[in-house]
């Protein structure tokens, strides 16, 4: 892992919208899995100002959804769903047949979960995956736990996930997650994550210990050969 500090979350930003973008130049049907919530919103602001001045760059780009929250409408403002149409499949154009995502509300979250896996098998492997820190250092709905589960799967969420901005904002609180696996994380060609955000010193703090625990499940992140873990200095300070 090579861990970087930037001035503030717009620098930080700014350099995890160039890697996509280096990405994108290199191989344009390049597969990004990507996180929701505040810690990578201003990179696909970025991007999506970049789409605006080469849209020819992302016409083959595939999108794959991290995760998502489980038992709540697909049309709900706080779903992962609703904030990727809005700040990354709408800006960019991502046509239907480029986009691979959990269904919030699924009849049998098993089987979504079995459908992603599938679709990440033929699509994959993914070339860029996007990660927040969680601030008890979960990576996606992976969990702090005695034992994380490889691939997709129906997650139990923690308290700190149920307290995150987005649930709370919910007409109807989510009653699982559903999320890809540490190992369809670490079968990524290359890791973004990012860190901003006072609430994460503590986990960041952790991981800088470089002991690779379940309980903190960004810890894995160790193992991985191409990890680039961009770090807003206000975290620190």
């Amino acid at each position: 892992m090579k861990i970087t500090y930037y001035t503030d979350y717009n620098e930080m930003s700014e350099k995890a919208k160039s890697l996509i973008v280096n990405t994108l130049q290199e191989k344009e049907d390049s597969l990004l899995c990507l996180a929701t919530g505040n810690s990578p919103l201003k990179t696909y602001q970025l991007l999506a100002e970049s789409y605006q001045k080469q849209k020819s760059l992302f016409d083959q780009v595939r999108i794959l959804k991290l995760d998502e929250w489980g038992g709540v409408a697909m049309n709900d403002a706080q779903t992962c769903e609703s904030y990727l149409y809005k700040n990354i499949i709408k800006p960019l154009g991502i046509s239907n047949n480029r986009y691979f995502a959990f269904t919030s509300d699924p009849i049998n979250p098993q089987k979504e979960c079995e459908k992603i896996q599938n679709i990440i098998e033929a699509q994959g492997p993914i070339d860029v995956c996007v990660l927040g820190l969680g601030i008890n250092g979960h990576i996606g709905f992976n969990e702090p736990n005695e034992f994380l589960t490889p691939y997709c799967h129906v997650a139990t969420l923690s308290q700190a996930s149920m307290q995150h901005s987005m649930a709370q904002a919910m007409q109807e609180q989510p009653t699982y997650g559903m999320t890809l696996g540490i190992a369809n994380i670490l079968s990524s060609k290359k890791i973004i994550l990012l860190v901003t955000g006072n609430n994460k010193k503590p986990a960041f703090e952790k991981l800088l210990e470089k002991r690779i625990s379940t309980w903190l499940p960004a810890s894995l992140l160790w193992l991985h050969p191409n990890v680039a873990c961009l770090v807003d200095k206000t975290v620190i300070n």
